[in-house]
């Protein structure tokens, strides 16, 4: 059995410490953009810029509903337009939580006898003109300005749409 020096030692543990950084920061997980663009949910486009709310500022952007969502652990949240097939216009709101159960509590919190429970995320909920549903850490909401006979089609479809982004 061949002995190593204390010099050789120190370089295999350096080297292997080395190894497990660079390992370890090609497993990061990079910034998701949740939001699909124009073209790629059939019939949608993204209508102008996603804009970008901190926890601390969430009030400015839901004023008066911010206090359930900071209490569920909300870290940001993202909102962008969209039009579907030049008419339909709806915004698209994704909270970032700390985990899942802050997701599952505003979804939850959110449930009426007048939505109907569809598959999309972990959970989702189907409204008349809403679509709501939680993957992980992130509740997604999505809400069009009318109703026409397919609001409800049109918006799962982006509903899809996002979820496979997150």
């Amino acid at each position: 059995m061949r002995r190593f020096g204390p010099e050789v030692l120190k370089l295999g543990v350096a080297v292997i410490a080395i190894a497990v950084l660079a390992a370890s920061a090609g497993c990061k997980k990079k910034a998701v953009d949740p939001f699909p663009p124009s073209g790629a949910v059939a019939g949608w486009e993204k209508a102008g810029d996603t804009r970008v709310f901190a926890a601390k500022d969430l009030w400015q952007y839901i004023d008066g509903d911010a206090e359930q969502y900071l209490a569920a652990g909300v870290v940001s949240t993202s909102t962008s337009d969209y039009k579907f097939q030049g008419q339909l216009e709806a915004v698209v709101d994704v909270y970032t939580m700390k985990d899942a159960a802050g997701a599952q509590k505003i979804l939850e919190s959110g449930s009426s006898s007048g939505a109907k429970n569809v598959q999309v995320g972990d959970a989702g909920l189907e409204y008349a003109q809403s679509v709501t549903f939680r993957k992980g850490p992130c509740l997604v909401r999505i809400v069009a300005y009318e109703s026409t006979p397919g609001t409800g089609q049109a918006l799962l479809a982006l509903a899809h749409g996002v979820e496979a982004r997150l």
